[in-house]
Parts: structure tokens; sequence; C-alpha cells
């Protein structure tokens, strides 16, 4: 366990070792269902392997990157299914979009950064993502059997579709409920690699039992935004006072564990992995120090019970200062 978690793989704040961190508990998508939603409340979340067909999850990598290559982001004579980030460039020029890497939700990088930024956006309404990568019927049917939910099983069609390039930042420290404050905290987030993740690539982490403390800060933010005399409408916003203007809860994930006693729970990942985790579990991500300069490229989908109430803004498609 320590040589592992000691290879490189690193936060904004400082490094992952068994001191502060462990692995994932993984999970086969055939165990009864009665297994994997017991695994799926005592952890918050769920880590299925190969529930999508790799040859699918690789075919959208290769779109993906073949639609960024003109912007020069690729390793000259590599194939664009590879994602190699060429190392003679600078990540500054390259930078992802998402959570917390642009206040506000806004546009990130300069005119520099314009095209890849550009391109990388458009891809979120391509007919190869929005259409069939997203509603891939492998994804779907299982969420609609493992939630119970069935017919009532809304696919949220805004999804954020991220790249990162090799020691660009990572994903600040959240849970998902921040920005779906509009609905019931019902959702099931499927956070979907899109191509094989090394430990060190820059892949998603876990907080330990961090379903549990996600719950207790967002009643502690409610009531310390009702005690400021906001309206219950202004104490549902993730854009208050008790949070970063990114919506983020930290940008130092280190530190947030040890602040709350819990470790960083960490993984490789390969194409047709899918983590499920509940709209409180606290995540963030890892520094992408892939030795090979491998760009991580991952989505999130969202997943709803259609007959409860749910944030409706998310069924609009993602875009830059869209105010979620």
């Amino acid at each position: 366990m320590v040589a592992i978690l000691a290879d490189h793989l690193a936060v904004n704040d400082g490094p992952l070792t068994s001191e502060n961190a462990a692995l994932l508990r993984p999970s086969d998508p055939t165990l009864p269902l009665e297994e994997l939603r017991k695994r799926y409340e005592e952890d918050g979340y769920l880590f299925l392997k190969q529930v999508l067909p790799r040859q699918d999850v690789l075919a959208a990598r290769d779109e993906y990157f073949s639609s960024l290559a003109p912007t020069g982001v690729l390793k000259p004579g590599t194939a664009p299914v590879e994602g190699v980030f060429d190392p003679a460039k600078s990540h500054e020029d390259y930078p992802g979009i998402g959570a917390g890497h642009a206040e506000g939700n806004g546009k990130p990088g300069g005119d520099r950064a314009a095209q890849f930024v550009d391109l990388a956006l458009e891809a979120h309404y391509k007919d190869w993502y929005a259409e069939k990568f997203c509603n891939h019927p492998a994804l779907f049917d299982f969420v609609a059997q493992f939630s119970g939910w069935g017919q009532d099983t809304l696919s949220l069609r805004r999804t954020l579709l991220r790249n990162n390039i090799p020691g660009s930042k990572p994903i600040g420290v959240h849970y998902d409920q921040i920005f779906l404050r509009h609905g019931d905290p019902t959702s099931v987030t499927a956070w979907v690699p899109m191509g094989d993740i090394k430990l060190n690539g820059g892949g998603l982490i876990y907080l330990e039992n961090g379903d549990k403390v996600g719950l207790e800060m967002e009643e502690a933010f409610f009531r310390k935004a009702k005690q400021a005399g906001l309206s219950d409408e202004e104490a549902r916003s993730a854009y208050n006072s008790n949070m970063m203007s990114t919506g983020l809860l930290s940008e130092r994930p280190a530190e947030f564990a040890q602040e709350h006693g819990r470790r960083w729970l960490a993984s490789a990942y390969e194409a047709g992995d899918v983590v499920l985790h509940k709209p409180h579990a606290i995540h963030a991500s890892t520094i992408n120090n892939d030795p090979g300069n491998v760009i991580r490229l991952a989505t999130d989908l969202r997943f709803c019970d259609s007959s409860k109430p749910y944030d409706k803004r998310w069924m609009n498609f993602y875009r830059f200062n869209d105010g979620v």
C-alpha cells in the first residue's frame, strides 16, 4: 500500500500516502442488487468494474481527441485515442472546464486557449457524445434497475465532459448537491472515465465516509445562511458566503481530509469502469502525474427519479456562465 500510494499520487496541497489515503472498494456489477445497494449506502459510492463496453468508451475517446487535434494539444506521431499531451507545449494553454476552473462557471483561459476551450465545449453537443455516449443503454439500464426507478429514470442533459492535461489544476473538493440545489437530493452521479487512468493519472478520489460529512456540512450551511437572514432560496444557492465563489468546499484536499479525520480513497481506472456516487459524497481529483503524459478524460453523467422534484436547469446542455 505504501509503495502504491507514494508513487507521485498528489493533490493541490501535498502527496497522498498510506497515512492519508487508501484504495476504493471495487464492485462487480453482476453482484446481487441487494449487495450493491448495501455498498452504495455504506460507502456513498459504488465503484463498478466494466459496466460499459470498453470498445464503445475508446471510440468516444477517439472522437473527442480527434476533434481537439487541430489545436496542437496532442504529441505528434501519436493516435488521437491515446490522448498523449505534447510535452513541448504548456498546460496553461489547454485549461480544463468544469467545477472550480473559473469563477462562477465562466470560460477559462485567455485568447491563446480560446480554440481549445471552444472545441472542448462543442464536444458536449455532438451526437457521438450527447446522444450515443451519454445515453448508452448499458449504463442507463443498470441505473434504472439499481435505483429501482424503472421507467421514471431520467438522464439529465447537462453533463461535464472534462479533460485534465498532465500537471494542470485538478478539481477541488465538493459534493454534487451544491450544484443541484433546485431539486431533491435524490440524484445519482455516474463518473465515467473515458480511457484508462493510472493511479497517479488524475482520477477522482472520494473522502472516506464522505457522504455523512457532506450531509452535516449541508445542514450547517443552511443553518448559517438562515441565521444570516437569507431566504430559503438564497440559502439553497451554491454561491453564498459559506462556500468559495466556484461552489467548491476547498482547494486543499489533504488539509480538508485531515480536518475531518478521514482519508482519501483513490484508484486506477479502466475504460468501461463507472463510479456511482450519492449527492453529498465528497470528492475531488488528483494532479495528473501520468509518466506518459496521457490526458485524463472523463465525464459526469447524472440520473434522477422524474417522479420527484429535480433540478430542471440540468435539462439544458452545459454552457459557460449558465448559473448552475
